[in-house]
């Protein structure tokens, strides 16, 4: 779950990062009034969208008053930023800065391990530094058996070549930054920039955060996190259910067990979808290890409900949950939906118990579902029932 700028702020102050005040404004109105209660001084209007290159489309600008501040935040808010409407601005204190600088200490999951990436030069997109300039863009292992303490802060510093007198200034923010990393099971922690102020202080000026969801279940806070207005509906409907759903742009509703699955059935039905006018899958849906009338109804539920889905491809391959298992889930979900059920179901079963599974959906003879033994065939199957 990637986090807006002023949560991953928010995240920064409770573990000890140094920041600048920050205050989140909905309307103009409630930008004017922060900036007021920030003093009244300097202080920087920025959109809050998850995406890059908010200040080249015009997403933050320097206000010096109450009044700017207002008129900044109603030109910001409505913005499209990317393909991201702005609904919220911070407004966030001015800070006179003599240098910016670059960090981030990520999941690298090649290597099996956590990457830190640091350079002395900041401000500007990290990828284009890395094209342009790699020597720049320090990149240092973590092991994560280790992490990062006061010497491997220092070792991160010294292999970006910072001057020595700043070492002792920078590394205790980038370990106080990791401490961010690891205590909220995040995949990414990056700042750019982290700035040199006038006076000499170290400050994280703007903040990227991505949690890993995996670990919600020892991270009781970061529910709270969560933007439910923004999310997709399906995938909001598909996750309260438990649900691994990402929406796609498809007209084939796509229902698998295992993700290894779910993945091939998403190719196979792209490939037969060229030949009938360029159909695609809509959907990715890993129903996990069980397959029960209850977690196949959700599923149907979900996919049933986008409006772009034509026709449905359930592709299970039974192991511990028997095909038989699940064909009598397939006939019990259908019967729960009802007449909320009104689309076409390709199915093909595979596996443990696959005959018998067969012979349930054939004695059920449902008029919605059409059983095919091959996973080329299902496919070539759904996007001919979508396509028509």
């Amino acid at each position: 779950m990637d986090l807006y700028e002023y949560q991953a702020r928010d995240l920064f102050e409770q573990h000890g990062v140094p920041v600048l005040r920050g205050i989140v404004a909905d309307t103009p109105e409630q930008a004017e009034a922060a900036a007021t209660e920030l003093g009244g001084g300097v202080v920087v209007v920025k959109a809050q969208v998850k995406t890059g290159g908010r200040g080249k489309a015009g997403g933050v600008k320097l206000a010096k008053s109450p009044a700017e501040a207002k008129d900044a935040a109603d030109a910001i808010l409505g913005l499209d930023i990317k393909g991201h409407t702005v609904q919220r601005v911070m407004v966030a204190e001015g800070a006179a800065i003599k240098e910016e600088y670059y960090f981030s200490v990520l999941l690298d999951r090649a290597n099996r391990s956590y990457l830190a990436m640091c350079s002395f030069e900041g401000g500007m997109e990290i990828e284009q530094l890395a094209e342009e300039r790699p020597e720049a863009l320090a990149k240092v292992e973590v092991d994560p058996a280790v992490g990062i303490d006061a010497a491997k802060a220092e070792e991160i510093v010294r292999t970006a070549k910072f001057p020595e007198e700043l070492v002792a200034k920078v590394a205790p923010v980038i370990e106080k930054l990791y401490g961010v990393f690891t205590a909220e099971d995040a995949t990414l922690v990056e700042v750019n920039p982290l700035v040199l102020t006038e006076g000499g202080d170290i400050i994280a000026l703007d903040g990227k955060i991505s949690l890993d969801e995996n670990a919600d279940f020892r991270q009781s806070g970061h529910a709270a996190l969560e933007d439910k207005a923004a999310a997709d509906p399906l995938e909001a409907k598909a996750k309260e259910s438990d649900l691994n759903y990402v929406k796609l742009d498809g007209q084939v509703g796509i229902i698998g067990n295992g993700a290894g699955l779910v993945m091939s059935t998403l190719d196979v039905v792209a490939y037969a979808g060229e030949n009938h006018g360029g159909v695609k899958p809509a959907n990715f849906l890993d129903i996990g290890g069980g397959a029960s009338a209850e977690v196949m109804a959700a599923g149907l539920d979900v996919i049933l409900h986008d409006k772009d889905v034509k026709s449905v491809f359930v592709n299970v391959f039974g192991g511990i949950t028997a095909c038989d298992a699940v064909a009598n889930g397939i006939v019990k979900a259908l019967e729960i939906l009802g007449s909320e059920a009104s689309k076409p179901l390709v199915v093909r079963l595979d596996g443990n118990n696959v005959e018998e599974g067969r012979a349930i959906l054939a004695n059920a003879a449902h008029p919605l579902v059409t059983v095919v033994d091959t996973m080329d065939e299902a496919a070539d199957k759904a996007a001919e029932l979508a396509a028509a």
